[in-house]
């Protein structure tokens, strides 16, 4: 796996944060109850082959990544072998192309007989998945799971008589950018040439698929074939190297051992671990259900030091996109850390903490001395390739219009960074990389803000994510200026730093111009109205997820309001995380019944049987992003307060070790329609606001001592909670049981294909 940074803050903070996070005297969230059958209620079932990728399982764990689906016109199984940190190395074709992640290749588990039937689960308590093949001839037992911390791809068959001479059949793939695939209709830039072909070859009992590429280095894969009386197990593994040709002898390492009884037990011990680490259940069973996968599912996308999740995931299929995207994916991708009490997978601060200097390459040289930048689409170290992408307003001309102008990526991505420290409380973050790069972010705008005739700040084009139409003062920089500005300023207090440019930032916030809006609420920018169907919400960033403009300024609400009904009324060009976003908006507004209607409609429209997500190509982001709808509705802790429930609309709740703004583990029960209790663990120290609906609180310690709390006029209640102390909150003469545990639902339809 890639090297772990040396930067002394990811090496400290982000792995201080992961041990943080751990409960007191090892406690884990909802203990009480069995863990195993509770996960396993969510398990994915499979009683009908899956036909394509948006059918079938997948297994992974942030680098390795396989889909299982039906061999395309043949009496077969496809188990895909793909790799996140795979891709090619020739930056002057950009990144779509030179810079692509690339196709690695495909298994095929061929039977004797024809295949009749399949009984498959995805089993997600260990993250294995287990079940039988029935063909005209007999049966095979399968068992499969890669290894969570190995690049380690483990495949079981137990074979009945009359298929013990089954086969496995390595297939390589073309490696070469998906894009270039004729359907996409992408032509490949002027002088783009194949990689040299797959070498096959061997070395003892392990056989290699060897790739070299043009720009040197190579990808292996390997694979062994362990037969034990009726079992026979399939170990496969991928080695990258680049520019050096290192690989082999990596990967037929890392298939050179121990069974596959022994592998499971560190894998399964990490998989109960991350399950624990927090606890949410809902009455509607379905969507509880879809929660947990999609935790499966980003723990099998991601780790720390892993690439950045890409559109796929580190599962390749063909796309027009096989690259990572900055405008919206990255940041919806990551947003469940926070809640879910996994800021240890936070990729994208490392990311941009171990690759900021390639960040300051991606603006124009007359800007690297002070300035930084993120493209829309990078391969895995941050990298566009050729010129500058999509980050700049033009090379030497301050002002000049380039096609698209998305100059806000960077400051966006730095949000989620801003979220992690919001979540942890974790100076280091602050200070060694939140502060520096947004100041070259904001530093990047101040060289094209111009003074007009108002007095007001002024931006030239710029383009609001996808819209497909440059605007002047786009809502999505101005947004994100303010946004910017406001961190810096707050975070130079926090951090007691006199920097220079604190009155510029003053100034800019002062002065910029108003958001352009009309009777239909938000534009894209001036001059521009919002007029037709769009599925990002690129011009409403100020709502959400910024909260620069808020439902709880009364002030505010016809135009918030507006603003989303008209975005949303437009049919057309609508996607998932269009919904996604609107029930994250919806429940700003404290609306529940509407956030879980935009959910249903994503259930509905868009999430495939196994929850996967298709556009084009295959993209991950949009479930992954429900999940922090759904956390949108249970609690939402910006501007210093700790809603509790805000939105819900389901009368009983039990959520534990929610992770909340301020670096706060929450944990609450809402019973018969209203809040029985409410506990917080401090982790920091930082101010305690808390907003519920119980009525007559009171507030003790975990001992049950009252705990001194003030009522604020608009009735929050303010917590005395000092780092490492708990609170619980619940109504004057009660003594609810503190226990979390699943709350009772109507059973729901598996994920998968039942039958």
């Amino acid at each position: 796996m890639v090297e772990l940074n040396r930067r002394t803050l990811i090496g400290g903070a982000l792995a201080g944060v992961a041990g943080s996070a751990l409960l007191p005297s090892g406690a884990s969230a909802g203990d009480g109850f069995n863990w195993r059958d509770f996960i396993g209620s969510s398990d994915l079932i499979w009683k009908k082959m899956p036909a394509t990728w948006f059918e079938g399982p997948y297994l992974g764990n942030g680098f390795l990544g396989s889909g299982i689906y039906a061999e395309p016109n043949a009496n077969a199984i496809r188990f895909n072998v793909q790799h996140s940190q795979v891709q090619d190395h020739r930056p002057e074709f950009g990144a779509l192309f030179g810079l692509a992640r690339l196709p690695i290749g495909y298994f095929t588990l061929e039977p004797v007989g024809a295949i009749t039937g399949v009984d498959w689960r995805l089993d997600l308590w260990n993250a294995e998945l287990t079940g039988t093949i029935t063909t005209a001839a007999g049966s095979l037992r399968l068992r499969a799971f890669i290894h969570t911390n190995r690049d380690l791809y483990a495949i079981d068959v137990q074979a009945s008589e009359g298929e013990r001479a089954f086969k496995w059949v390595f297939h390589p793939l073309k490696a070469i950018s998906p894009r270039t695939d004729p359907k996409w209709n992408r032509p490949a830039p002027a002088g783009f040439t194949d990689n040299p072909p797959v070498q096959l070859t061997g070395s003892g009992d392990v056989q290699l698929a060897v790739q070299p590429l043009n720009a040197g280095g190579e990808h292996v894969t390997a694979w062994r074939e362990v037969t034990r009386g009726t079992r026979r197990t399939l170990f496969t593994s991928v080695a990258w190297s680049h520019p050096r040709k290192t690989a082999v002898r990596r990967a037929i390492g890392n298939v050179r051992c121990g069974s596959i009884e022994g592998l499971a037990v560190d894998h399964r011990l990490w998989w109960h671990d991350f399950y624990r680490r927090s606890f949410l259940s809902i009455p509607d069973k379905r969507l509880q259900a879809f929660y947990w996968i999609q935790l499966y599912k980003f723990a099998s996308a991601a780790r720390k030091e892993a690439p950045a999740i890409a559109t796929c995931g580190p599962w390749l299929e063909n796309t027009p996109w096989p690259n990572t995207w900055w405008n919206l994916n990255v940041q919806l991708e990551y947003w469940l850390i926070h809640g879910s009490n996994h800021v240890d997978f936070d990729a994208v601060t490392y990311s941009v903490d171990r690759y900021r200097d390639v960040l300051v390459e991606q603006v124009p040289a007359e800007y690297r001395h002070d300035s930084a930048g993120i493209p829309r689409t990078t391969d895995t170290v941050l990298n566009n390739g050729a010129g500058i992408g999509n980050s700049g307003y033009g090379v030497g001309i301050p002002g000049k219009e380039v096609p698209t102008p998305e100059v806000g990526n960077l400051t966006w991505t730095l949000h989620n960074v801003w979220l992690t420290y919001r979540h942890t409380m974790d100076d280091r973050v602050l200070r060694n990389v939140l502060f520096p790069l947004l100041r070259r972010a904001i530093n990047y705008y101040f060289h094209f803000l111009t003074k007009g005739s108002d007095g007001k700040w002024h931006l030239p084009f710029t383009f609001s994510p996808e819209y497909g139409v440059n605007a002047p003062d786009c809502n999505y920089d101005l947004a994100l200026i303010r946004w910017g500005c406001q961190t810096l300023l707050e975070s130079a207090k926090s951090l007691r730093v006199n920097d220079p440019l604190i009155p510029k930032w003053q100034d800019t916030l002062a002065n910029l111009t108003p958001y352009p809006v009309d009777a239909n609420g938000y534009m894209i920018g001036a001059g521009v109205p919002f007029a037709k169907s769009h599925r990002h919400y690129s011009h409403l960033l100020q709502i959400y997820p910024l909260y620069e403009v808020t439902w709880e300024d009364v002030s505010k609400r016809r135009l918030i309001e507006t603003s989303l009904n008209h975005w949303i009324s437009f049919e057309g060009a609508l996607q998932g995380y269009t919904f996604t976003g609107a029930a994250s908006i919806s429940a700003q507004m404290l609306r529940g019944d509407k956030a879980d209607f935009y959910l249903g409609e994503l259930m509905r429209r868009y999430i495939k049987p196994n929850t996967m997500y298709q556009e084009s190509g295959p993209v991950i982001e949009t479930p992954l992003s429900a999940v922090q709808s759904m956390y949108d509705m249970l609690c939402q802790s910006w501007g210093g307060v700790i809603r509790v429930f805000p939105a819900v609309p389901w009368p009983e709740i039990s959520l534990d070790n929610f992770r909340t703004q301020g670096a706060f583990l929450l944990s609450a029960s809402r019973q018969k329609g209203a809040t029985r209790w409410i506990k917080l663990r401090s982790e920091a120290g930082a101010p305690c606001v808390v907003r519920t609906d119980i009525k007559d609180p009171v507030v003790r310690d975990h001992r049950g001592r009252p705990k001194r709390f003030s009522v604020l006029p608009n009735g929050d209640l303010r917590i005395e909670l000092r780092r490492g102390e708990e609170a619980v909150i619940h109504r004057n003469g009660d003594r609810p049981d503190l226990k979390v545990g699943p709350v009772i639902g109507a059973p729901a339809p598996s994920w998968g294909l039942p039958g």
